[in-house]
């Protein structure tokens, strides 16, 4: 056989070649460029973050929360655990309690049989805590990603989750606490709920409180996750704003955020923090929530997800944008997940 480097035809081969993984090349650079360069950019934005140190006056309000499971109204927690727990707070910002009384029936109803014990707990909460708020926390899985769910836009189910709001309240809680999941941004059947919802709570002079999504940590974020996947994860920065001038305190879920390092998750929660200061009027309380819960799994990493890097984060983020804020705290997630060490990191980081 010739050899082709003597064969002008086996040049041209040779040519066409060289340029084909030439373009090969270049698209895969590209490529790599596209998948890899955003993220290293991005985590070195984030630990940059995280750095520096919290300004001093960054620490407890007293305008803080915690959430706590439906134990609280069931009838499986008695006088001796509340005394327990009021110990356990002792000393602390903690004023607002978010009890688990629901989850909503899929059309917007509550049955009463889902917090047969609020009455004992609201009246024992104010006797060995005054000044403690107790707040019904409801929630549902929304139809916004699948066929079953409660259907924001449908005016009969935004009818009877005021109703149901309206129940709470009659049940003697201080306030009504809402988690609707998987909530998109831009939600226009939201916003309409949170107007009735206000115009509720204000006439009975309670408390309307919301736990709310991540901000786009990089603009429209939630667009083209939603684009790719079905599922926005985020909201916009706008609308957590419409929502946050809606409410009396919005709580961020700053956990649940894929982040694989402590110092980047620390980073994630001082940009959250923010963010959501930039866009919070100064007659709402804005919190952000701590991780006091254990798990590992692709949007949760527990040796990442600390609840040292979110106290600091917190800090770092309220010192940068607003150190002076007063209607800020901390939303601690969740009670019966809780050990010691979280509670001891709380209170290290932010008294």
């Amino acid at each position: 056989m010739a050899d082709v480097s003597d064969d002008p035809r086996g040049a041209q081969v040779n040519g066409r070649e060289n340029r084909r993984w030439r373009r090969v090349r270049r698209w895969a650079l590209a490529l790599v460029l596209l998948l890899v360069v955003p993220p290293l950019v991005g985590g070195l934005a984030l630990r940059l973050n995280y750095s520096g140190e919290p300004q001093d006056g960054t620490r407890s309000r007293g305008k803080d929360a915690i959430w706590l499971g439906h134990a609280w109204v069931d009838g499986r927690k008695k006088d001796a655990d509340l005394a327990a727990f009021a110990a356990r707070i002792k000393g602390t910002g903690i004023r607002d309690l978010y009890v688990h009384a629901g989850p909503l029936e899929h059309d917007g109803t509550l049955p009463a049989a889902r917090h047969p014990r609020a009455a004992w707990l609201v009246g024992a909460v104010h006797r060995t805590l005054p000044g403690i708020r107790v707040h019904a926390w409801l929630g549902d899985v929304l139809a916004t990603e699948g066929p079953d769910g409660l259907r924001l836009e449908r005016p009969a189910s935004r009818a009877a989750v005021v109703t149901s709001a309206r129940q709470v309240l009659d049940a003697g809680f201080d306030g009504v606490h809402f988690d609707l999941e998987p909530l998109h941004s831009d939600d226009a059947d939201y916003l309409s709920l949170l107007d009735d919802l206000g115009a509720l709570t204000r006439s009975r002079k309670a408390q309307l409180s919301v736990a709310a999504h991540q901000i786009d940590p990089l603009p429209a974020a939630h667009a083209v996750l939603g684009g790719l996947s079905g599922s926005e994860k985020w909201w916009s920065q706008e609308f957590f704003g419409q929502v946050a001038r809606r409410v009396d305190q919005i709580a961020v879920m700053s956990y649940d955020t894929w982040m694989p390092l402590e110092g980047l998750y620390g980073g994630y929660v001082a940009q959250q923090t923010s963010l959501a200061l930039e866009v919070t009027p100064e007659g709402t309380d804005l919190l952000m929530g701590l991780p006091f819960f254990h798990e590992d799994d692709l949007g949760h990493h527990e040796s990442a997800e600390t609840v040292t890097a979110a106290v600091r984060g917190a800090r770092l983020g309220l010192g940068r944008t607003d150190p002076d804020r007063e209607r800020f705290g901390l939303a601690l997630y969740v009670d019966f997940a809780a050990r010691d060490e979280d509670w001891a990191a709380y209170r290290e980081g932010w008294h």
